[in-house]
């Protein structure tokens, strides 16, 4: 039984330590997580749920996720999911190997695998790699995320039961991408999932990787999720992640990623869900070389918050980073965007960019922005900067004069406003597939901008 200390963020962790105790038997296997999964409880009663006094959550009120009861899913259940339901879902009808989790758990009869893999390729769930030959996953499990610092990580490391393992052998290429598909049918409130994700690429490997969170229920649930990431010395990764969960659920999301030399990581962000969300990204730019691309896009409605958080940390000399986050925001939605460019003393040629652009569509949306640098080395290039406006009149009347009615020209607008990421996708099915998600979601609120 985990004994700990009493510290003020006790009580309001109790049921949190209550449920683990329950859940440590099952947590002792294999016997080398356990000490991960403990680590994790400490650290989390210790922190306790972060509040609006710390000045990485000061924007972000995350009170109504610890008012939730605590409800874990230990079992999974398919709920009458369907391959052809999945189909229905973004995503879903492209040519991947897609692996299905259901409130968490894997699914195998949803999930399906076309083709075959190169030699040495390993698709599969972190559950079943752990419960087999897990010395690949041994060596990296909870060696980049840590949660010393974000009770949220520390959380997941205690409770997680499955997520996507990828295992890419040297100079081997995934020519399909790889789709985590994360599918939430509860309908009880506080039900919790915790997916933890772990992706190696190793030395000049190349991979795709799509990772979705979607609802089929209204619940207010709660998605706790981690990805680690390692990329080997010129291994090249994309990853896109889209979170549309339920407009009364809660999302949390950290990546963090550990970029070796001359690799090359471009990762796409996209919410549209949740009540509230909140994506930490951290990338530890290790070796020398490094490009890394972070693109970001935020679409948010009613009393919607969304969150994204980043470190971006050049370690080694001659590594490049361009950050490019856009936020559309309507009604009494709110948008929030930290991001922090971190650069060691040995970085010198550092080359670092970092934009947010946020677009307001109602007088009642807010943006919280704070783009951030930290350098300590002399001999770098590095910029940020945010912006914050609404749809210019000028533009509107432009296209209204040609012909085109002022609902169409707005939706135009806000359309190439969010092009601006998207176009980055390099993956093309996923890029088409979310651009005509965008269009489809301004065309269901056809007066979407117009002043009141």
């Amino acid at each position: 039984m985990v004994q700990l200390m009493a510290t003020p963020a006790t009580k309001e962790t109790d049921s949190y330590l209550e449920t683990f105790e329950r859940f440590e038997e099952q947590a002792k296997r294999p016997a080398w997580v356990f000490p991960l999964r403990k680590a994790g409880i400490t650290r989390f009663a210790e922190l306790g749920f972060p509040t609006l006094q710390q000045e990485d959550w000061r924007f972000t009120n995350v009170a109504p996720i610890a008012q939730l009861p605590f409800k874990p899913v230990f079992q999974m259940s398919r709920n009458s999911l369907t391959r052809a339901a999945l189909a229905e879902l973004t995503f879903g009808k492209l040519a991947a190997s897609r692996l299905v989790f259901v409130n968490g758990h894997y699914a195998a009869e949803l999930s399906s695998f076309p083709g075959t893999q190169p030699q040495g390729v390993i698709v599969g769930s972190l559950a079943a790699a752990l419960a087999g030959d897990s010395g690949r996953v041994k060596e990296h499990l909870g060696r980049y995320a840590q949660g010393e610092e974000d009770p949220f990580v520390a959380l997941n490391a205690a409770f997680f039961q499955d997520g996507g393992f990828v295992y890419v052998p040297a100079g081997r290429r995934v020519e399909a991408p790889v789709h985590l598909l994360f599918i939430s049918t509860t309908k009880e409130a506080g039900a919790t999932a915790h997916p933890r994700n772990l992706i190696i690429a190793e030395k000049g490997s190349q991979v795709t990787l799509l990772e979705s969170y979607v609802s089929l229920a209204e619940a207010s649930y709660f998605t706790n999720a981690v990805t680690e990431m390692v990329l080997g010395e010129g291994a090249a990764v994309e990853h896109v992640k889209f979170q549309d969960e339920s407009r009364n659920a809660y999302h949390l999301a950290a990546i963090h990623a550990h970029l070796g030399r001359s690799s090359n990581f471009i990762s796409h962000s996209i919410a549209t869900g949740a009540r509230l969300s909140r994506n930490s990204i951290r990338t530890n730019l290790a070796g020398e070389g490094v490009e890394c691309v972070l693109n970001g896009l935020y679409l948010t409605r009613g009393d919607q918050l969304a969150d994204h958080h980043m470190v971006v940390e050049h370690a080694q000399p001659h590594c490049n980073s361009h950050e490019y986050y856009n936020g559309i925001l309507d009604g009494h939605s709110k948008g929030v965007f930290h991001g922090r460019i971190l650069v060691r003393p040995r970085a010198q040629k550092t080359d670092a960019k970092q934009t947010n652009k946020n677009l307001l569509l109602s007088d009642d949306a807010t943006v919280d922005t704070k783009p951030q640098l930290e350098i300590y080395a002399d001999d770098v290039k590095c910029t940020h900067g945010a912006t914050i406006g609404q749809l210019n009149e000028e533009s509107i009347f432009y296209l209204r004069a040609r012909g085109i009615g002022a609902d169409t020209a707005r939706r135009m607008l806000i359309h190439a406003f969010a092009g601006e990421i998207i176009e980055r996708i390099r993956n093309a099915p996923a890029r088409e597939e979310l651009d005509k998600l965008v269009w489809d979601r301004l065309e269901q609120h056809p007066r979407v901008g117009e002043k009141k």
